[in-house]
Order: C-alpha cells, then structure tokens, then sequence
C-alpha cells in the first residue's frame, strides 16, 4: 500500500523529472540558434594566381561585402598560387590594405606560404599565416557562407 509520504516524493520526482527535461529542450534550442547565427558570416576561399580575378571580382566582392553591411564578419583566406601572387602585386597588396582597414580578418595558409616561401612576406602584410585546414573546415562546419575563388 502506497502511503501519502510516497506519493509527495513521486510528485517530487516528476516534476524535477519534467524541469530536467524542458531544461535540456531549451538548452539544445539555443545551440541550435547559436549555430545559425553564423549565416551572416562569409569566408572567401581565394585560390587564383590571376590578378585580374583578384582586383575584379575576389577583393572587389570581399571588400563591399564588408562595407555594404552584406555580411557582419568577412573572412579572406589567401591559399595556393594567391600568396605568392599577393607577395609580388603592389596594387593588390594596397587593395588588401583597403579591406583590411574596413574590417576584413585576412588569413592565409601556411602550408602554401611555406611552398612558395613567402610567409615572412604575408606576415608583414599584416596577415595571420596559420595552418588552414582546421579553420577552413571549422567555417564550413559552423555554417559560415563560403565562396571560394
């Protein structure tokens, strides 16, 4: 026979049972929201070693992306033949002065700084020269639009 003691502790324990649970639902929402929060994050992949795909449509998108207000943060990630295009091009290295000014993180990949032995040169364009492959997935896997070029 279940006396009245009982059941004030199975009441007890349901309704800890039922916070525990609507807790854990609203925790999980707001990590879910947290993750969509980064749709308004861009992370231009540039890979070219043309310098008109650079000035004409790279910077040009990256730069306004930024300035426009299209995107809250504006990541460019200088990989491959673009670094050592970037090292050698006056223009393009005042273009990137430009972004930078205006709010755009610059980061490039060590890997291939490394191949074309430039990193000292990115690095005092300002540049944050780190292995790429980590961050790059990190941005893909955390929603951050991405338009690689």
């Amino acid at each position: 026979m279940i006396n009245n003691h009982k059941i004030r502790m199975m009441k007890k324990f349901l309704l800890v049972a039922l916070l525990i649970v609507n807790f854990g639902s609203v925790f999980a929402q707001n990590r879910i929201e947290m993750k969509t929060d980064n749709s308004n994050k861009l992370a231009v992949l540039w890979t070219s070693g043309d310098p008109e795909v650079a000035e004409k449509m790279c910077f040009m998108y990256t730069l306004n992306a930024k300035t426009q207000g299209w995107f809250d943060e504006v990541v460019l990630i200088v990989w491959g033949p673009s670094s050592k295009l970037l090292t050698e091009n006056k223009m393009l290295q005042d273009y990137l002065k430009k972004m930078q000014e205006a709010g755009v993180k610059v980061e490039a990949c060590m890997a291939c700084a490394s191949m074309y032995n430039v990193v000292d040169n990115l690095k005092e364009l300002g540049i944050d020269v780190k292995g790429m492959g980590l961050p790059l997935s990190n941005y893909l896997k955390d929603g951050w639009k991405t338009l690689a070029l």
